[in-house]
């Protein structure tokens, strides 16, 4: 039987966690700011084309020594690119295998080189060896073992049209004037 009180209440078992208040756990509450609280009245003082124009005025703030924790840039019309690189193949797959597994080799060999009586070189040697082998060995078979499903080596982010600078609403005018000022000199 459930309690009339508590309709309405996420229950723990949903797979988003909830604060206390009901509202879904953002990455602002999660950090332990702001939980149970109710949200901040927020304010747009610009938009810009990129993401590095909106970093760059929350630098001119933070240069200026205003309250930055009360910035948020927000990306909006926010869309996946994928750009493809090139054919994967069985020999390149291989071949990325065994550069990942030489670094791993030489670092197991450096660890346990200083531990080495004698020529510690050839521990490093025998590691570098043994990880370029089965990373190639590993490499080659996880491409074969997907069956030609993504034979392509890819690059993806995400993306937005624009983004806006949003500040807590008491501090929206001070930000407007240190970025008015910054923007004019």
């Amino acid at each position: 039987m459930t309690n009339p009180a508590d309709a309405g209440i996420p229950r723990e078992s949903n797979s988003m966690p909830f604060t206390r208040g009901g509202g879904p756990v953002t990455p602002d509450r999660a950090a332990g700011r702001d939980i149970g609280a109710p949200e901040r009245p927020m304010m747009t003082i610009a938009t810009y084309p990129n993401y590095l124009e909106a970093q760059r005025a929350v630098d001119r703030l933070s240069d200026a020594k205003f309250p930055v924790d009360r910035v948020t840039i927000v990306g909006t019309d926010v869309r996946l690119v994928e750009r493809v690189l090139g054919r994967m193949t069985i020999g390149r797959a291989a071949l990325a295998g065994a550069g990942s597994g030489g670094w791993f080799g030489l670092l197991v060999g450096v660890l346990l080189g200083i531990f080495a009586v004698g020529a510690w070189w050839q521990v490093v040697v025998f590691a570098v060896v043994a990880g370029l082998l089965w990373g190639a060995a590993f490499g080659a078979i996880a491409h074969a073992m997907t069956g030609g499903q993504r034979d392509f080596k890819s690059a993806s982010n995400l993306q937005a049209s624009t983004y806006s600078l949003m500040i807590d609403a008491e501090y929206a005018g001070q930000a407007r004037q240190i970025l008015g000022e910054t923007a004019a000199g």
